[in-house]
């Protein structure tokens, strides 16, 4: 819609090897990125858009030491910059458009940090920016946010862990994030996506609003930008 020229690696893709890494298999790690390095660099690459924030963190910080030097960018980041370039005009809230994507309707938002993100890159604005173009969204901050924001629970390769003492990190997210009211719960990173949608559904078998969603950022931009008139 905002007419950006792309390429996708398509079965060339593999992990970036983040998962491992964090999980101590340095070996596996090397493997993935050496891998994904060559396949980068034999394709022309010099600007990759990543969608997580793991996958950020790992291409932007750590694949320069293995030959791999990009300009990285996160989606909300794009996103943002193109909103800014009124390359893509939200004209509505989301919801009044014609698009099949009900996730994203919503009156209010709060908006989680993803550590890769934000604490580990210092990357806060876009996605809040992008939240705030947004006509006739309220945005609603939990106490813990920004620097001071609270991990989703899937960090540290802790996705594939389970919490054996206290309450389990997602959870105790979900309720803040519960607490603020809001309609929906946006991020930016599908980690996140996972650990705060399982917190809310347990959240939810136990009473929690049933309308509230977890969804990303760039769903809620989706549903309010102005569709393309058909030629």
């Amino acid at each position: 819609m905002a007419d950006v020229k792309f390429a996708v690696l398509g079965d060339g893709e593999t992990c970036t090897g983040d998962p491992a890494r964090r999980a101590g298999n340095e070996f596996l790690f090397q493997m993935l990125a050496q891998q994904n390095v060559e396949v980068l660099n034999e394709a022309g690459a010099a600007k990759i858009v990543v969608t997580c924030a793991h996958c950020f963190n790992t291409i932007k910080n750590e694949y320069p030491q293995l030959g791999g030097n990009y300009e990285v960018l996160h989606h909300t980041q794009l996103l943002n910059r193109l909103v800014r370039e009124k390359r893509l005009t939200p004209v509505s809230r989301p919801g009044q458009t014609q698009l099949q994507n009900p996730a994203s309707t919503a009156e209010s938002v709060t908006y989680h940090d993803p550590c890769y993100l934000g604490r580990h890159n210092g990357v806060y604005a876009p996605p809040r920016e992008l939240l705030g173009a947004l006509p006739g969204v309220e945005m609603r901050e939990m106490p813990r946010n920004s620097e001071k924001a609270f991990c989703c629970g899937a960090g540290g390769a802790r996705m594939w862990m389970e919490e054996k003492l206290g309450t389990r990190i997602n959870v105790n997210r979900t309720e803040e994030a519960l607490a603020t009211g809001a309609d929906r719960i946006a991020v930016g990173c599908p980690f996140c996506r996972v650990m705060l949608s399982d917190g809310l559904t347990e959240k939810q078998s136990a009473g929690a609003r049933e309308e509230v969603e977890v969804v990303d950022v760039a769903q809620m931009l989706l549903a309010a930008v102005q569709p393309q008139k058909q030629s």
